[in-house]
């Protein structure tokens, strides 16, 4: 069974005071990258010009600053970290490609020059051996000239 209530049975509302609204402000959960993990990669493996070391401070001074609550000093160092992350992987990246290209252009103009090389260190080789038989006969010379000023 229904019941039916009417409203004007309700009447007015006891206060006089107008309806006010109340706002709750609730914080998102606003996570600032702060980079912490790329830049220890850095650190351990391509830390060129010490780079490494500056951008896990910046990590972790970004990640201070936003347990304190102060988003934009995180966000701030975070791009730092962001920006000297990028600038050591490049760095790191051009440095390894020239320890790989140095070594191989060596080795074929070393090969190239093989020949004048390997003729060049025989000459060398029969000349200090020369040089090294001279200087044995001239101290069995100096020996027996010792012997007879001696005697």
């Amino acid at each position: 069974m229904l019941k039916e209530h009417r409203m004007d049975v309700l009447g007015t509302p006891h206060n006089p005071a107008p309806p006010t609204s109340t706002v709750i402000h609730i914080r998102s959960e606003t996570s600032v990258p702060d980079h912490v993990v790329w830049s220890l990669f850095n650190t351990l493996f391509m830390n060129s010009c010490c780079l490494g070391f500056i951008e896990v401070a910046y990590s972790m001074k970004s990640r201070d600053r936003e347990m304190v609550g102060d988003l934009t000093g995180a966000q701030a160092y975070a791009s730092t970290a962001k920006c000297l992350n990028i600038w050591a992987l490049r760095v790191g990246n051009i440095m390894t490609i020239l320890l790989i290209i140095i070594p191989v252009l060596i080795l074929g103009q070393a090969q190239r020059f093989t020949p004048v090389i390997s003729a060049l260190w025989e000459a060398e080789v029969d000349r200090s051996f020369e040089v090294n038989i001279v200087r044995l006969h001239l101290k069995k010379k100096e020996k027996k000239i010792r012997k007879i000023s001696n005697q």
